[in-house]
């Protein structure tokens, strides 16, 4: 598998936040996506999973299913936790596992890879921030998607769950997998690639 971006520009406002950025990761490898607040980070992971779209530029991915546009072989970990606080954490799970086409105890076995596992049957209400994010971060395992979009996914995680995340991020990798992260933080990945943003004038 290899995707890359080429030659892309993100428009916002009427302001142009970046022009000619390219980048390409082929199976196994990740790529940090930097540089300071307003350069573009999450526009860049958002135009990947096909929320918005590239004002120029263009993607491509190489051995994925040709069956599947990109966005449908990609999870996307955004700031905000998707969570319906009435349901339950299992409950939850099992929403977006059917959302997203898996299937079977993947959800429960996922759960208990972010250790959520007793916590199941807790109301989403009641979870902490840190927990609501690592119910977010087991979507990523309960189905199996190749492209990872991952923005700031070490927020309101403390260190044993940050631990348990680069684990996660080092199987999927080890897997054939890429991943795609923005941060302003290491989070890990100690051989990732870099791509840095900076403010368009």
């Amino acid at each position: 598998m290899r995707l890359s971006g080429i030659d892309l520009i993100c428009n916002r406002g009427g302001r142009a936040v970046f022009a000619g950025v390219s980048f390409a990761l082929a199976g196994g490898e990740a790529l940090l996506v930097t540089g300071p607040n307003g350069a573009g980070k999450s526009s860049l992971l958002r135009m990947v999973a096909g929320f918005i779209q590239a004002a120029g530029g263009r993607f491509s991915l190489d051995d994925g299913d040709p069956e599947l546009t990109i966005s449908e072989q990609t999870h996307y970990l955004g700031h905000q936790d998707a969570l319906k606080p009435s349901l339950t954490v299992a409950e939850n799970l099992r929403f977006w596992a059917r959302y997203l086409g898996g299937e079977g105890d993947a959800p429960q076995a996922a759960l208990a890879q972010v250790g959520l596992d007793e916590l199941a049957d807790l109301p989403a209400a009641y979870l902490s921030a840190g927990q609501r994010r690592r119910l977010s971060i087991a979507r990523l395992v309960a189905v199996k998607r190749p492209i990872w979009l991952l923005d700031e996914p070490t927020s309101a995680l403390d260190r044993g769950a940050q631990e348990r995340l680069a684990e996660l991020m080092r199987d999927h990798l080890a897997g054939g997998g890429v991943i795609m992260a923005a941060t302003h933080a290491p989070i890990g990945l100690d051989r990732a690639q870099e791509l840095r943003l900076g403010v368009a004038a």
